[in-house]
């Protein structure tokens, strides 16, 4: 059996879209597994905010908005291999995944609001629901950069390892779900999200709206042309 290994990410920023392995992995009986990882020293570097200035999604239609359902309903193990920067949808992709290792040098940033923009990928729900109103708050809003031992006293993070074992280590942690009875497995998933998946993805609609007029605000456009100029 199959483990996919899904080269999602990297050190550049850029704009999500559905990768074509995800679909592929969604319909071949033989994968049983994904691991998302990006560069050994970045896991992203967070969206191209140039590219959003000059061309902003505009609806649900829109490939990152696409990327973000994709995952939020995506039906097989998903595993997340982290380390370094892991900025915006780096930190909330992995709030998806249903295991997450990371290497010791992974830094955490959730700057929507620093932007102009809200939070995304259902974050505004399911950080909450993880860490509780407070710190959420404090994550989403102030936006401060976190290390990987606070992500895995929130639980965004199962296990934290050396930058030079942690890809080796969510490997192992594929292969041995990749063995398991697929069947199982998928609905053991399946039973565990149906309590919030709904509430999940009535999070992301709502977001992607706030999201998009956002992004055409002057209060956003001004945030993001200060910050290219820092």
């Amino acid at each position: 059996y199959r483990v996919k290994s899904s080269h999602g990410t990297s050190c550049s920023s850029n704009r999500p879209s559905v990768p074509p392995g995800f679909e592929a992995a969604r319909q071949d009986a033989g994968i049983r597994v994904v691991l998302l990882r990006g560069q050994p020293e970045c896991f992203t570097a967070g969206n191209d905010l140039k590219d959003f200035l000059e061309d902003p999604p505009r609806d649900e239609n829109a490939p990152v908005f696409r990327f973000m359902k994709t995952l939020a309903e995506f039906p097989k193990p998903l595993l997340c291999a982290v380390n370094g920067p892991a900025i915006g949808i780096g930190t909330t992709l992995c709030l998806h995944a249903d295991l997450v290792y990371c290497g010791q040098s992974t830094r955490f940033q959730l700057p929507f609001v620093k932007l102009g923009l809200v939070p995304e990928l259902a974050s505004s729900y399911l950080l909450p629901l993880l860490a509780g109103h407070a710190r959420a708050f404090e994550l989403l809003v102030l936006g401060e950069p976190f290390d990987a031992a606070t992500a895995r006293q929130l639980g965004i993070v199962n296990e934290v390892f050396r930058d030079d074992v942690y890809l080796d280590e969510a490997r192992l942690k594929a292969a041995a779900l990749a063995v398991l009875p697929p069947e199982a497995v998928q609905q053991s998933k399946a039973l565990m999200k149906g309590h919030y998946i709904n509430g999940c993805l009535e999070a992301l609609d709502r977001e992607t709206r706030i999201f998009s007029r956002r992004l055409n605000s002057p209060e956003a456009r001004q945030a993001m042309a200060q910050f290219f100029q820092k």
